[in-house]
């Protein structure tokens, strides 16, 4: 069976159609927003904290996860300076932990570029030593390790409510159930869609009654649109003995690399390409025989 090709085309909205989105959705978040502790600060640094953490992973796991996240790392100049296997241990119960290392790359970065204006006599606002912060351009902060165009919308909007639109699986079920949209239409013209129908100087509002509608009313059950992107069973996978490998590191200490086929219940060659993609993404290290957090 041949697979349908994408529509391109994104649909002629009509005016009245979009206004109408905009009050339903807008008035509905009014009276059933959720009071997420992300949403309580405009903190680019936490908002980017909150929108990695929140990759893949539900909200109510995320929750703890965030505040002690938060309260342990509370500028980028702190993550920037912890030891990736702290980070890491902190990060634990979340999943895909390269989102860690990812983030802590960021923050790195931007210490970086700090200390480079620092050094070239640029000061802060208050006069003193310049402070890393966050870009506040699309481009500057896609400079960033690791953030992709989504992350970047998110925390321009969600920080400073500027005028983007972002489109994550929750958005895209609303606004293909609610404007009759094609399943199969091109993230290029969904973009489209979602430009076109956000409601100027209400971006955040915006942004986070789709989310929340999507995730209370127009769920993935009730509306029967499937996401884009599907999870593999984690017991098991390959990603689960990543998982339980880095575990082991973080709670032992440095491991041989020949203890590790028992550990994971694998063959040597399936336990040396754990070891291999892990290393790759800089998650550990080898030192002779010896397999160690960096």
């Amino acid at each position: 069976m041949s697979r349908r090709t994408p529509s391109h085309a994104p649909p002629d909205l009509d005016p009245a159609v979009v206004s109408a989105l905009q009050e339903r959705i807008l008035g509905w978040y009014a009276a059933n927003r959720r009071d997420l502790p992300w949403r309580r600060t405009a903190d680019p640094y936490a908002i980017l904290v909150s929108e990695v953490m929140l990759q893949q992973t539900q909200v109510s796991r995320v929750v703890p996860k965030y505040e002690a996240f938060v309260a342990t790392y509370p500028a980028l100049e702190d993550l920037a300076a912890a030891p990736l296997g702290d980070v890491l241990t902190l990060w634990q119960g979340l999943g895909y932990n390269n989102r860690a290392r990812r983030l802590r790359g960021c923050a790195t970065a931007a210490v970086a570029a700090a200390t480079c204006a620092d050094a070239a006599g640029e000061p802060s606002r208050d006069g003193g030593a310049a402070r890393a912060a966050l870009p506040r351009s699309l481009d500057g902060l896609r400079r960033l390790p690791g953030l992709g165009p989504y992350t970047a919308r998110a925390v321009l909007i969600f920080a400073h409510n500027e005028d983007l639109a972002a489109v994550d699986a929750n958005v895209r079920r609303v606004l293909t159930h609610e404007l009759v949209l094609g399943l199969d239409l091109a993230d290029r013209a969904l973009q489209a869609v979602a430009d076109t129908v956000l409601p100027h100087g209400r971006s955040r509002d915006w942004h986070n009654a789709l989310m929340d509608y999507g995730a209370l009313v127009l769920t993935a059950r009730t509306t029967r649109i499937p996401s884009r992107t599907q999870q593999s069973t984690f017991e098991g996978s390959r990603r689960w003995h990543r998982s339980r490998l880095l575990r082991a590191l973080l709670e032992h200490g440095p491991m041989r690399e020949a203890q590790l086929p028992a550990l994971l219940g694998l063959d040597e060659g399936a336990a040396a390409e754990i070891v291999a993609v892990l290393e790759a993404d800089g998650l550990v290290c080898r030192d002779g025989d010896m397999v160690h957090i960096p």
